[in-house]
């Protein structure tokens, strides 16, 4: 094997980067989370720094929203990465609509994800919030004509760490399950 043993470091990077929304104090707060990911066709994980002020919201409410970063808004977003909802009210970072199911849904994401908690794995000071899809809203302008999220117009924006260096999505290489 020539392959060299670089500890135990987490490589399952680029990954997709969001912008968590919840009500906190009756007022949305966002921050930008990197380390989500799916758990079943219905169900997702979200997992953020136990610090965080828009956990107790999270934890209150039991609902969330999932904004998929693309580029058009990547600058905003990244900048809830910078800036402590316990130092500084980020109600008014975005336009906001409220989900039909109570969470906050960012009107710039062309697509937005609303869940509900279905609960909380706690690990090294972190939440990892088990949410279940309650509704997934998409801008027309990244579906295909089967009302699906096209990835060839829709390109999320993608997370590299330790460079911590944004991506975007590239070209298509293959189809699945067709490769022999």
């Amino acid at each position: 094997m020539s392959k060299k043993n670089i500890g135990a470091t987490l490589a399952l990077y680029p990954c997709p980067i969001i912008v968590v929304g919840a009500m906190v104090n009756d007022k949305p707060t966002w921050t930008l989370v990197a380390h989500a990911g799916t758990m079943a066709h219905s169900h997702l994980m979200v997992s953020l720094v136990q610090a965080h002020y828009i956990n107790q919201g999270i934890r209150e409410n039991k609902k969330l929203s999932v904004n998929v970063v693309d580029e058009s808004w990547l600058k905003d977003a990244d900048r809830m990465g910078t800036i402590s909802g316990n130092k500084m009210d980020k109600s008014e970072a975005f336009a906001w609509t409220m989900g039909e199911n109570g969470a906050p849904l960012i009107d710039e994401a062309k697509v937005s994800i609303e869940c509900e908690v279905d609960g909380n794995y706690e690990l090294e000071h972190f939440d990892h919030f088990i949410c279940k899809i309650l509704a997934t809203y998409a801008d027309e302008a990244v579906l295909n004509e089967k009302s699906k999220i096209d990835y060839h117009t829709f390109k999320p924006v993608l997370f590299e760490f330790p460079t911590y260096e944004y991506f975007v999505t590239g070209d298509k290489v293959g189809n699945c399950g067709k490769m022999n």
